[in-house]
């Protein structure tokens, strides 16, 4: 299991390592887990897997997409795998309020979550007391 301080410097030690020449905008802003912005936090803390459109990946494991996944769109569902994590998905809710955890989920849902049919409602925003029951 690993270190709960260890986790968040990974995080935000990857995008270092991912590209040396270049310094991670965020980092140089000073960017902490205490952002309740739902895009900062994505690119943070779930970019560097599902990558900058919600697309996923392939390589040394594979990263679901998260754009057009109906599953996207399921508030209860995001919220699970955000607090405790997915097969190989850590629970990276663990190191946010929540928040910052329905900010990121909301992101989630509006960038990569399905369409409502013309007529049909928007689904509501969570709320830091959805993330609290689930927690």
């Amino acid at each position: 299991m690993m270190n709960r301080l260890a986790f968040p410097l990974l995080l935000l030690a990857a995008p270092l390592a991912a590209n040396a020449d270049s310094v991670d905008p965020l980092l140089s802003q000073g960017w902490t887990f205490q952002q309740r912005d739902g895009a900062a936090l994505y690119r943070a803390a779930c970019q560097g897997c599902h990558m900058d459109q919600g697309q996923g990946a392939q390589g040394a494991g594979a990263y679901p997409a998260l754009r057009g996944n109906v599953r996207a769109g399921m508030a209860e569902y995001v919220i699970h795998n955000v607090l405790h994590g997915r097969r190989a998905m850590p629970p990276v809710g663990e190191f946010m309020e929540d928040v910052q955890v329905a900010a990121v989920v909301n992101f989630v849902r509006q960038q990569f979550g399905p369409r409502p049919a013309a007529g049909e409602p928007l689904p509501l925003p969570v709320t830091a007391a959805d993330v609290k029951r689930q927690r």
